[in-house]
C-alpha cells in the first residue's frame, strides 16, 4: 500500500515510485525506506541467475527521497508554489559499496547541504542491513512542468 503522504508530495507513481515509507523528516534531512520485491520485473534481465538491483534505480530511490525532503520541508524557504516539482539537475558523484538484492529493504537518508535560489544541493546514502550500499551527492531545481 502506498503512503498517501508520499503521493501528495512528489509526482512519481508506480511502477517508478522508489519510496515506500517516510521514517523521519527534520528541517534538513529525511529518512525513508523501500522494500525491493523479489518478483520485480527488473530482475528478469538484471541479471538472470544472479539478480541485482541496478545502481541507477538505487540512486533513483535516493533522488526521490530528496524530492520528498524538498517538497515537505523547504517549500517556504525556496518559495515553491504548488505547481513546481523538483527535477534532478546534476549528479555530482556516486560510490557503490554493496549489492542490493531481491527482498532487501533499502533505507535512504538524504541531507540538504545548500540551497541557492530554487536549486538544492543534497547528499544521500542508501543502506541495506545497516551497511552502506551507495553514497551520492546531487542537485535538484524546482521547475514548472
Amino acid at each position: 500500500m502506498l503512503d498517501s503522504q508520499i503521493i501528495s508530495l512528489i509526482p512519481h507513481r508506480p511502477p517508478f515510485l522508489w519510496v515506500d515509507k517516510i521514517i523521519e523528516i527534520t528541517k534538513d534531512s529525511i529518512v525513508a525506506e523501500k522494500w525491493v520485491p523479489e518478483n520485480h520485473d527488473v530482475f528478469k534481465g538484471h541479471y538472470p541467475g544472479h539478480p541485482l538491483l541496478p545502481g541507477v534505480l538505487l540512486c533513483e530511490a535516493i533522488f526521490q527521497t530528496g524530492a520528498l525532503l524538498i517538497a515537505s520541508v523547504l517549500e517556504k524557504s525556496v518559495k515553491m508554489d504548488s505547481n513546481k516539482i523538483p527535477v534532478l539537475t546534476k549528479i555530482i558523484g556516486a560510490r557503490f559499496k554493496r549489492q542490493v538484492q531481491p527482498g532487501d529493504t533499502i533505507q535512504m537518508t538524504v541531507r540538504l547541504i545548500e540551497t541557492i535560489s530554487s536549486v538544492c544541493i543534497l547528499r544521500g546514502t542508501a543502506h541495506v542491513n545497516g551497511k552502506v550500499a551507495v553514497k551520492t551527492e546531487f542537485s535538484c531545481a524546482l521547475v514548472t512542468p
